[in-house]
């Protein structure tokens, strides 16, 4: 079974990416969507953050407190690091079951659709990485259009990893600087250039 993994920055457009993919075909795991799980009512990581950050951080349906732990997170890289080390354990504990699923169902192809690129369970697990990037003059407007200051795009932009952080983990580099039909297109040249030559099939997208 081919793993590939899918990382970029925030409003890179990697879960885009990773949505046309799926389109294609290929069964996505999605990090952010387990990490809501692991973070909710009664998820796994909630007891451990908990004591970690206090449970002032815990709202009172026993999920996280996802903007009073942003606003730590995006401002104290250390907070950062400490609260995805504790979700990044739970997140690839079920990416890892579910691999293992898709193994047993005999699938040629799987996506790891992945903000953060570890090493564990991420770098080591995937065989091609695969990293969306977008400028910062067309990221902020993005993050803006989904709600966020101008600020606080800028701030958690900050914390995060380089575009040289991400060429030197990546082996396949894309630049989105376009439209969602440009990248349309570049995910179908991604498919033609490392799917066709494995003969793993897929869904034409352009």
């Amino acid at each position: 079974m081919f793993i590939i993994g899918i990382t970029g920055g925030i409003g890179s457009g990697k879960s885009s990416f990773a949505r046309l993919l799926a389109e294609a075909g290929l069964p996505v795991l999605d990090a952010d969507k387990i990490s809501h799980s692991v973070t909710a009512t009664g998820g796994a990581s909630i007891a451990a953050i908990r004591e970690t950050f206090g449970p002032e951080f815990i709202r009172e349906d026993g999920s996280l407190d996802r903007q009073r732990m942003a606003d730590l997170a995006f401002s104290d890289k250390k907070a950062l690091d400490r609260l995805s080390a504790i979700v990044h354990q739970d997140v690839f504990s079920s990416m890892e079951e579910s691999l293992a699923d898709f193994s047993r169902q005999k699938l040629s192809a799987v996506v790891l659709d992945v903000p953060i690129p570890v090493e564990h369970g991420f770098l080591d697990r995937v065989d091609l990485v695969v990293c969306v990037w977008t400028d910062e003059e067309i990221r902020i407007p993005r993050l803006v259009d989904r709600g966020m200051s101008e600020e606080e795009a800028r701030r958690r932009i900050a914390v995060q990893m380089t575009k040289d952080d991400y060429l030197n983990i990546s082996d396949y580099f894309i630049q989105n600087n376009g439209s969602l039909e440009d990248l349309r297109c570049k995910a179908q040249s991604f498919l033609m250039e490392v799917l066709e030559d494995r003969g793993i099939k897929f869904k034409a997208l352009c």
